[in-house]
C-alpha cells in the first residue's frame, strides 16, 4: 500500500502585524459583516476582494428560507468581483465572521462550494489569490487555494 501526505502551511498573523494594505482589506470584510442578510443562522460573513487594477470589491452571505437559495459572501464577492471586472484578477481576498455578539476567535476558512468558485477564479486568470482568513486572535495567510483544497477538481478533468 502507497500512503500520500498532504500538508499545508498556513502564516499566522496578529492585526497589527499586516500591512496596511492587508489591514485594510481586512477591515473591508469586517465592515462587509454589517451587510449581512442572516436572519436564520445569525451568523454573518463578509469578504472583501482586492483586484489587480487597486479597486475593492465586498459582499456578504445572503441567507434564504429556502436554504440552497442563499449565497456565501466568499462567491457573492467573486462573483460581482468577475462580472464587473472580468479582466481583473483578484489579488487578495480576505473573510470575516462574526456573531451578533462579536467578531469570532478564529478563522473560519471558506466552505468546499467557495473553495471551488475561489479555484475556478485563480484558473480563470492563472494567478493565486492570496486569502486572508480573519479572526480576532489571529489572521491566517494563505498563498492560493491550493492550500485549502490540494486535491481539486478543475476544468482538465473535463477535456
Amino acid at each position: 500500500m502507497k500512503q500520500i501526505k498532504l500538508e499545508i502551511n498556513i502564516d499566522v498573523r496578529h492585526y497589527d502585524e499586516l500591512t496596511e494594505e492587508d489591514r485594510k482589506l481586512t477591515d473591508a470584510a469586517r465592515e462587509a459583516t454589517n451587510r449581512s442578510y442572516a436572519p436564520y443562522s445569525h451568523f454573518s460573513v463578509g469578504a472583501a476582494a482586492l483586484l489587480e487594477n487597486g479597486i475593492v470589491i465586498s459582499g456578504s452571505n445572503q441567507e434564504n428560507a429556502a436554504y440552497p437559495s442563499g449565497l456565501c459572501a466568499e462567491r457573492t464577492t467573486l462573483f460581482y468581483a468577475n462580472s464587473q471586472y472580468p479582466d481583473q484578477a483578484v489579488k487578495t481576498l480576505a473573510i470575516a465572521a462574526r456573531t451578533e455578539e462579536d467578531f469570532l476567535d478564529t478563522p473560519i476558512p471558506p466552505c468546499g462550494a467557495c473553495r471551488q468558485v475561489l479555484l475556478e477564479t485563480e484558473k480563470r486568470f492563472g494567478k493565486p489569490i492570496r486569502i486572508l482568513l480573519y479572526g480576532k486572535k489571529n489572521i491566517y495567510i494563505l498563498k492560493g487555494i491550493g492550500k485549502l483544497l490540494p486535491l481539486s477538481f478543475g476544468g482538465d478533468y473535463l477535456k
